[in-house]
């Protein structure tokens, strides 16, 4: 389904992805896990189509120079200079770390903003299977979304991207900032929307140990570049693996 074929992105001089390949089969889970400034997020914004609109901004401002090089397939296709609004109708839907919300509108209104690019009766049944996926949203439906809590809100920002109906869904960061009681809420989430939707998932993530019992395979990105990869148990064996993110 996503093929990454040596990718390299520049921020002026220093660079945030060196030489990185991957591939995503339809179906699958795939982690990417690193630590902090490891190179994810800039991975995702990529694969996403963002960088485009981040390099055009830099460009406009005079800000930094972003340089992307190397190739991204999506279903056998070249979209390396697609608009990142042109990969969304494709099908690959980002979901950011700290993804914005709409703080004065509550969960429903939210999550209807979120379907303007699908008919109403599209919206209408994805909006049912969002609250059967969520029900915590369900019976909070009329809050503000400002005033919800970082798991609640995580898991608005999840409905809000299904509500797009992806093919290939991004989750970069899912788990930064909440509790273990939620995280591993939102690692059952991520696992039922494999099961019970069809949408392949590519989760970057520093948080390995929740993650890696999900994942078909895996990709260990440090300093931008891949250093190791494997099956979600081959990893969760590895030594290197355990003594950088498990501590054993």
């Amino acid at each position: 389904m996503l093929e990454v074929k040596s990718l390299m992105v520049f921020y002026e001089n220093a660079l945030a992805l060196n030489d990185f390949s991957m591939v995503v089969n339809r179906g699958e889970i795939v982690g990417v896990i690193g630590s902090n400034s490891a190179g994810k997020t800039t991975l995702m914004n990529t694969i996403s189509g963002l960088i485009i609109d981040m390099r055009i901004k830099e460009e406009r401002r005079g800000g930094e120079r972003i340089t992307v090089l190397g190739e991204i397939n999506f279903n056998g296709e070249d979209i390396t200079q697609t608009k990142p609004s042109e990969r969304v109708k494709k099908g690959i839907v980002l979901c950011r770390e700290r993804h914005p919300v709409f703080p004065e509108s509550d969960i429903l209104e939210n999550i209807k903003i979120a379907g303007y690019l699908r008919k109403g009766s599209e919206t209408k049944e994805m909006i049912g299977y969002v609250f059967d996926l969520f029900p915590t949203l369900y019976e909070l439906r009329t809050r503000k979304a400002g005033f919800l809590s970082g798991g609640e809100q995580q898991m608005l920002i999840i409905a809000m991207a299904l509500i797009a109906r992806p093919i290939l869904l991004l989750l970069d960061e899912p788990l930064l900032g909440l509790s273990p009681a939620m995280q591993l809420k939102l690692v059952e989430a991520m696992k039922t929307i494999r099961e019970k939707a069809g949408i392949t998932l590519l989760i970057g993530e520093q948080f390995a140990r929740p993650i890696l019992p999900i994942i078909d395979r895996g990709y260990i990105i440090e300093n931008g570049m891949l250093t190791l990869s494997g099956t979600g148990r081959e990893l969760m064996d590895n030594p290197e693996v355990k003594a950088a993110y498990f501590g054993v």
